[in-house]
């Protein structure tokens, strides 16, 4: 793996937000859940589409806060347009778990 430099990591605006809305994605081509996620007054809502189904609901999304890449150009998933990256990392299984803060923070707090 390449290293990169502190100023490369701090180009990468990461922030945590609430998903204020969730809806199954039948349409995606791996199954995916559309979320619509509030980070706040600066940065507002934004959507976006993650293959999380293994272990989440739609449902379940709903209320919880998540951590995303905010500064990532949208990208077009299928009729579908992403505006966030929400991070997670895989388990045994390849199921995505997402990582979350265990804490309450507030919503469009930047990752450090």
């Amino acid at each position: 793996m390449d290293e990169i430099s502190f100023d490369d990591f701090l180009k990468v605006d990461i922030r945590v937000g609430k998903v204020i809305r969730a809806e199954p994605y039948p349409e995606a081509r791996t199954p995916a859940i559309k979320m619509w996620i509030d980070f706040g007054a600066d940065l507002g809502e934004r959507k976006t589409s993650a293959q999380i189904t293994a272990h989440y609901s739609p449902q379940e999304l709903v209320g919880t806060n998540v951590l995303a890449v905010v500064n990532f150009p949208p990208r077009q998933i299928g009729r579908f347009m992403s505006e966030v990256l929400v991070l997670g990392v895989t388990d045994a299984a390849g199921g995505v778990v997402l990582i979350r803060p265990d804490r309450a923070v507030a919503l469009g707090g930047r990752m450090h």
